[in-house]
């Protein structure tokens, strides 16, 4: 499906349909008739952006200290009151402060490569609740679909039979980090949320919150939701097949492919552990945590010792038994 296009009146480059501001020279966007109200533009205060990582933020009103929630730097640049995407939901904090420490010290504590004093060793640096922007895609789909079934009808020759079909189905609540400092392998381990529970942005004291900007523009995350619903489709049709299959190939049809910009709630932490710096992230719904941690090399030094001694041992006695057997 084509979508019109605009030109910027500075600079002349393309605009997408559903963009506010150019994405070569930041100019506003001129209005189309068919834009949603609910995609307005506000003006957002305290602006800054980190020379650490990049990260464009509305910082709070209230901090005392300005640091970079994303990468602990306080090399911040002001930036002049400007215009933002507006969005049109936001999901509340549920996880207080305490918990999220809770968790992490959990977190920190599992897993078989990481040092052992990891948990009780580890210290953190900083702690920022931050709204973080989403791009929330809805669609519906019409799917022709093949693949090959190890179902072979009996009598007939080969292992595998070719197989096709189609299939109708409907998505809602798939979600696209629009973050510039989270990584979208990090904004995808932080989901899901629970959307049912967003309320206006009004009812949300967003003033006095780190808010980072949208910076990842609808044009850009609409192929990653496409991708997504395709992934899904191909799972939903492969259900069809009877027996072992392989090969399964989508031809998806996207109808009424639809996107609403939101702020979700995100614990970004900063631990230190002998000297190295690593980031921590909590879920602020749900509690759910990603982040670095670090690896212990002394472990896998005795794994490999360990191996090695019980090589020794296996060759030791299998020469043993070859001196007997003589």
């Amino acid at each position: 499906m084509s979508e019109p296009l605009r030109r910027c009146s500075i600079c002349q480059a393309l605009i997408d349909e559903e963009d506010l501001f150019c994405a070569n020279c930041g100019t506003e966007a001129p209005h189309a008739p068919h834009d949603s109200p609910a995609d307005s533009a506000l003006v957002s205060t305290h602006n800054f952006t980190c020379q650490g990582c990049g990260a464009s933020m509305s910082y709070d009103a209230s901090a005392q200290s300005l640091r970079c929630p994303f990468c602990g730097s306080t090399h911040l640049d002001e930036q002049p009151d400007a215009k933002s995407l507006s969005p049109q939901q936001v999901v509340p904090f549920a996880i207080e402060r305490e918990q999220a420490l809770a968790a992490m010290r959990k977190w920190l504590g599992q897993g078989f490569w990481r040092p052992g004093d990891l948990a009780s060793a580890a210290e953190v640096a900083k702690m920022t609740a931050v709204y973080v922007p989403y791009w929330v895609f809805s669609a519906r789909t019409f799917t022709y679909w093949t693949a090959d079934s190890d179902s072979v009808p009996f009598g007939a020759s080969g292992d595998w039979v070719p197989v096709s079909g189609q299939h109708a189905g409907e998505y809602s609540g798939l979600l696209v980090g629009a973050s510039s400092a989270l990584s979208p392998r990090e904004t995808a381990e932080l989901c899901p949320f629970d959307l049912s529970v967003a309320v206006s942005p009004n009812h949300v004291d967003l003033e006095n919150m780190v808010v980072e900007q949208f910076r990842v523009q609808r044009k850009y995350a609409r192929p990653l939701a496409q991708q997504a619903i395709e992934q899904r489709e191909a799972a939903a049709c492969e259900q069809y097949v009877s027996g072992r299959c392989r090969n399964v190939r989508v031809n998806v049809r996207l109808q009424g492919l639809t996107s609403v910009p939101v702020l979700l709630p995100v614990w970004v932490m900063a631990y230190q552990y002998r000297g190295n710096l690593f980031r921590f992230l909590i879920n602020g719904q749900t509690g759910k945590a990603t982040g670095q941690a670090p690896f212990s090399w002394r472990k896998l030094i005795a794994v490999i010792a360990g191996i090695f001694l019980i090589l020794v041992g296996v060759i030791s006695c299998a020469g043993l038994w070859g001196i007997l057997a003589r």
